[in-house]
């Protein structure tokens, strides 16, 4: 999927994102061409690069014919058979009538009149008819499928316009992004014009304070007319592709994340929850008649003291001299001891763990099969 996101950290308007949109390899032969199909007044697009606080810029302006002044006044419905009547494929007949939809709507309302009656002022003016469309003619040469925006700072103070001055953001840019996020800024200015918000309203499928997943195939920066103090006064446009391995990579970590969870408590075959083993073998001769005592020192970085005391009862008969037995010591530590031994005698282990374990057998009282091994025995 192509995606195209909307940097409007300085705000939007229709021409900076025409120009960045070109800027970030939209087809602008395509878009002239395409273009001169309006019945309108002749105009023709200026493009030049511009520096905008460091950052190189595209600059676009609509150039009109002196000798034949435009109308600025527009009816909606009358912008609306314009676009129908050029020809434009569905994709971009469609597009610039989403924007101009959400701009129509919005002036209506404003002004409380139905919508086919509103006339377009700054909105109407030849260069906006000509963002607009020109903005779907790009969209639809970069083929794309999904525009995501941060949110718009739209500015503040006052703005002059043919009704006298109006508060910005405008009454019309306003009510086209109630409902969706916008930005503070510090500037007393109008950051985002009606075209620009319309744009916004009428194009935008989602929002994000940061970029969408995508690959990220070009940027382009269209530059607004103004300098800003304190930073570059353009538009970013990021063009990407939805990144089609982001699943998968998703699905591999959780799996890499599974994998490594026993090794969490597998390193000493123990848990506490860890999961202990320690076998350990001894053969000394004793008489096993006798009681035989083991102590056990383990050292560890945990430094655990554990005293345990295990009586068995299970009665057993054994005939023979030298033999071995394994015993389970089950605590709530979980540490599973197997010592192969027979009397008393004394041993240190050093299995990076300090415990302490003073076990009392009686073999009289201890369960061992004919073959000298523990029964299993409960805690």
């Amino acid at each position: 999927m192509k995606i195209a996101y909307l940097d409007c950290f300085s705000g939007i308007s229709g021409d900076m994102t025409l120009a960045a949109l070109v800027d970030a390899g939209a087809d602008r032969s395509y878009i002239e061409e395409e273009l001169s199909k309006i019945s309108i007044e002749p105009f023709t697009l200026s493009w030049k690069r511009v520096n905008k606080k460091g950052i190189s810029a595209l600059k676009m302006d609509v150039v009109l014919d002196p000798n034949q002044p435009p109308t600025y006044h527009r009816h909606y419905s009358e912008i609306v058979e314009l676009i129908h009547r050029a020809g434009f494929n569905e994709r971009v007949v469609s597009l610039s009538l989403a924007i101009f939809d959400k701009i129509g709507v919005a002036e209506a309302k404003i002004h409380d009149i139905p919508v086919e009656k509103v006339h377009f002022h700054e909105v109407g003016a030849m260069d906006s008819i000509v963002d607009v469309i020109g903005v779907a003619l790009a969209m639809d040469s970069l083929e794309i499928e999904k525009i995501v925006a941060s949110p718009v700072p739209l500015g503040s103070g006052t703005v002059h316009c043919d009704h006298g001055i109006y508060p910005v953001p405008a009454p019309a840019t306003l009510e086209m992004m109630r409902g969706l996020p916008i930005a503070p800024t510090p500037y007393a200015l109008e950051m985002t014009t009606p075209t620009g918000a319309g744009i916004i309203s009428g194009l935008v499928d989602e929002f994000s304070k940061g970029f969408p997943p995508m690959i990220v195939e070009s940027i382009g920066y269209g530059a607004g007319t103004r300098d800003l103090p304190n930073q570059p006064n353009v538009l970013r446009v990021v063009i990407g592709k939805a990144d089609p391995f982001l699943h998968k990579f998703q699905v591999h970590h959780q799996e890499i994340q599974h994998a490594h969870e026993p090794h969490a408590h597998h390193h000493h075959e123990h848990s506490h929850g860890h999961h202990h083993e320690h076998g350990h073998s001894h053969d000394h001769g004793h008489d096993q008649t006798q009681p035989h005592s083991h102590e056990h020192g383990h050292h560890d970085h945990h430094h655990h003291a554990h005293d345990h005391h295990h009586e068995h009862s299970i009665d057993h008969d054994h005939d023979h001299d030298s033999h071995k037995h394994e015993h389970d010591h089950g605590h709530h530590h979980d540490h599973h001891h197997d010592h192969d031994h027979d009397h008393d005698h004394e041993h240190g282990h050093h299995h990076h763990e300090h415990h302490k374990h003073s076990h009392a057998h009686d073999p009289v009282r201890h369960g061992q099969d004919p073959d000298g091994d523990c029964l299993p025995l409960k805690q």
